[in-house]
Parts: C-alpha cells; sequence; structure tokens
C-alpha cells in the first residue's frame, strides 16, 4: 500500500479547520516521493483559503504520526536525484511554515526523520505519552537536512547534536521537557488537547492570528532590532480591518456589565 494524503476540511463558526492527514498506517505511514508532493499540494492549496483558519497535521491510526521517508525510495537515489527528492521533502516541510495559519502537529506514535522535520515545521506540537522521536538518517548513511536545521532553535544545538550525532529516539517526556513538544497527554486525551488549541484560536482574532503568525516567522530570521520594529508595522496593519475595534468594544462592554 502507497502512502495517501486525505484533506478534510470542518466549518468551525467563525472559519475553516482543515486536517490532513498521511495514511499509510502500515507503514507507519512513511511518505515516498508521490505523498510528499501531494502533501505540499494540499497545504499550499489550503493556504489560499482566506477562511481557513488552522490546519491539523496527523498520521494515520495510533502507531505513527509519520515514521519517516520512504527508504526503498532513496536506496535507489543517484547525486542528481537526491536533491530533488530532498528537495520536494523541504517544500513540504516550507509549505507548512508559510501556511497563513496556525499549523498543529498531532503526534502519535513514531516521529522520525522527515516525519520530526514535519512536525518541527508545525506551529505547535502536542503528542501522546508513547509517542517516540528521532532523527536516525545517519544510521543509514545519509545526514539529518532541510528542516532539521529548526531543531536547534527548538531544544537548543547540543540535544540537537545528540540526535544528529546518534541517531537516538527520545520518548515524548524528554521531548516535552527540552522543548521539542510543547504538550505530553495521554493517547485517549490525544484529540481533546488539539481542540483545546483549536478553540482558542478560532477564539482569537482572524486577521490577529495571520498577522501573529506571518510576524513570528520573521523573528526566527530577523536580528532583534529589525524584529521589532517589524513588530510595529504589524500592530499598525492590525487596524486597517476593523477587528482590533469591534473586539476592543465587545471587550469593554462585557467590563461594563
Amino acid at each position: 500500500m502507497v502512502s495517501r494524503v486525505e484533506v478534510a476540511v470542518a466549518e468551525r463558526g467563525t472559519g475553516r479547520v482543515a486536517t490532513v492527514t498521511v495514511d499509510n498506517p502500515g507503514k507507519l505511514n512513511i511518505v515516498d516521493p508521490a505523498a510528499i508532493a501531494a502533501l505540499e499540494a494540499a497545504v499550499v492549496k489550503l493556504g489560499e483559503d482566506e477562511k481557513l483558519r488552522a490546519l491539523v497535521l496527523r498520521g494515520a491510526g495510533d502507531k505513527a504520526f509519520i515514521g519517516g521517508a520512504d527508504i526503498r525510495a532513496m536506496a535507489t537515489l543517484d547525486p542528481e536525484s537526491a536533491r530533488g527528492f530532498i528537495g520536494a521533502l523541504h517544500r513540504a516541510c516550507d509549505s507548512l511554515r508559510r501556511l497563513p495559519v496556525p499549523a498543529i502537529a498531532r503526534l502519535s506514535g513514531f516521529a522520525l526523520g522527515a516525519g520530526l522535520e514535519l512536525a518541527a515545521a508545525c506551529d505547535l506540537r502536542v503528542a501522546a505519552e508513547g509517542a517516540r522521536f528521532g532523527m536516525p538518517e545517519v544510521r543509514v548513511g545519509i545526514p539529518s537536512v532541510i528542516e532539521a536545521a529548526l531543531l536547534p532553535q527548538l531544544i537548543g544545538w547540543g540535544r540537537a547534536r545528540r540526535l544528529l550525532y546518534t541517531g537516538e529516539i527520545i520518548g515524548s517526556a524528554e521531548a516535552e521537557r527540552w522543548g521539542l513538544v510543547e504538550r505530553v497527554v495521554p493517547g485517549q486525551a490525544l484529540d481533546a488537547a488539539v481542540e483545546e488549541w483549536l478553540d482558542a484560536i478560532l477564539a482569537a482574532g482572524p486577521n490577529a492570528i495571520r498577522l501573529q503568525k506571518k510576524l513570528i516567522s520573521d523573528w526566527e530570521e530577523l536580528p532583534t532590532d529589525a524584529a521589532i520594529r517589524r513588530g510595529i508595522d504589524a500592530f499598525a496593519a492590525a487596524y486597517e480591518t476593523d477587528e482590533p475595534r469591534e473586539r476592543m468594544a465587545a471587550f469593554l462592554q462585557r467590563r461594563r456589565g
């Protein structure tokens, strides 16, 4: 069975929430070239929806989020085709980072290699207690690349080196201590935890959330002074819509009540 990418979009009052599922549970939801391309295409298309409020990325079943990239496909690569393969995987990861709304990684089971890179490219990560995380590429003769470059920002250089040099697989409790995931819950509470974050995002101003996502992306790349100036621009841009006036008026009305 090859991996499929399935998209479900639900109307949620003030907008829409998309769930993108990598579906090949019999093989830990590994991603082959077709699934990688389908994932990028799905996220890019969803990003064009002005009513989209958030996206949830998950794997089918409970055994894996995404267990990595297809080793059978990688075993046939040469230098030229290797560049194309990894470039496509980077574009899939980057589509999540460029999505104008928050992306939440719902992590159950294994998140290895490409799976951990896709999770790192999301804005928020919630994991089941039994989830496992690692970057084992060096064990099969290749370095961890592309969005593995995000790991030092999340967990620090020393821990990133530990994962990348040793191929060690860590559990969810350690991942939470390191800052690799933001929250760990029992497996049966995973969907409820995702819903809590979605409810909070949906309760916020849609334009404010989009401005915040773009600003956080800018902060990752800008020096501090420039990042602060970009924030001033984002604050002013919020007032190009009626959202602040309407929401502040409602807040003040509740206070008076």
